[in-house]
């Protein structure tokens, strides 16, 4: 059985999608995933904190014409349940106090003057723009907070942009993979945005990157370890006893007594 999509009369339809495909480049959606990832394990402790992006957000009752889809954002004070869309009245009118677009050649415009003029309307506190590639903005990040209904830039630090929201510096890193310069319309100068805690000066990890983390964080135990048993046969070899080396090296005797 399908559902049935065709609303009924009198019922006020609010579609989930404008029926396009998404046609995203490679930057675009990798950024939008990451930020969406680490932003949802930063707040994972916290369940009335919602992360999402690429979803329709419906500002007002009864008009499904006001609608905007945000590449990524944050509501506070609500359920972090997965949602097909979000409409604000639903959730006491609450409607998200951080945005990021991630700006395209095609979204350059929309994202530079009717995007910020929208959501300063609505209440959004913290609008911030990152280029992927850094053809269409410059700098190639921006922040603008709001001040008395009107959005002023976000001033930089030496590490990047503040989001006062969040309690997270946003900032440009070079890339593990260089853009590729053979590509029209890409250039060599762009830098990769990642999320930092400030009060620990840690990057904010995506799945892939604290897997791999994890991993280098084994081999570099296991290269320890073996180590400080390559050193345990030199000092057995010398005339040491098992206890001996235990002792000095600081290992379990039984990790000694396995070497002779």
């Amino acid at each position: 059985m399908t559902a049935d999509t065709h609303p009924k009369p009198g019922v006020i339809f609010y579609p989930e999608s404008d029926g396009q495909p998404m046609t995203e480049s490679d930057p675009t959606r990798d950024y939008l995933i990451y930020a969406i990832e680490v932003l949802r394990q930063f707040f994972q402790s916290r369940q009335q904190v919602y992360v999402s992006g690429n979803l329709f957000i419906y500002y007002r009752e009864g008009d499904p014409k006001a609608v905007v889809s945000p590449d990524v954002f944050v509501i506070f004070g609500v359920s972090k349940r997965q949602r097909r869309s979000y409409k604000a009245w639903q959730e006491e009118g609450k409607l998200p106090s951080f945005i990021l677009e991630i700006t395209s050649r095609t979204t350059r415009k929309q994202d530079e003057t009717e995007k910020p003029a929208l959501y300063a309307q609505l209440g959004i506190r913290e609008y911030f723009q990152y280029d992927p590639t850094g053809d269409y903005l410059s700098p190639q990040l921006k922040g603008r907070r709001l001040q008395d209904g009107v959005y002023e830039p976000i001033a930089p630090e030496r590490e990047g942009l503040r989001s006062e929201v969040l309690g997270l510096d946003l900032r440009l890193v070079d890339p593990v993979f260089p853009v590729d310069t053979a590509v029209p319309g890409l250039t060599s100068v762009a830098k990769a945005l990642r999320f930092f805690d400030p009060q620990t000066g840690e990057k904010l990890l995506n799945y892939a990157e604290a897997e791999q983390a994890r991993q280098q964080a084994e081999q570099a135990l296991g290269e320890v370890e073996q180590a400080q048993l390559n050193a345990a046969t030199r000092l057995l070899h010398r005339g040491l006893t098992a206890t001996e080396v235990a002792e000095i090296l600081e290992l379990p005797l039984e990790a000694v007594l396995a070497l002779l």
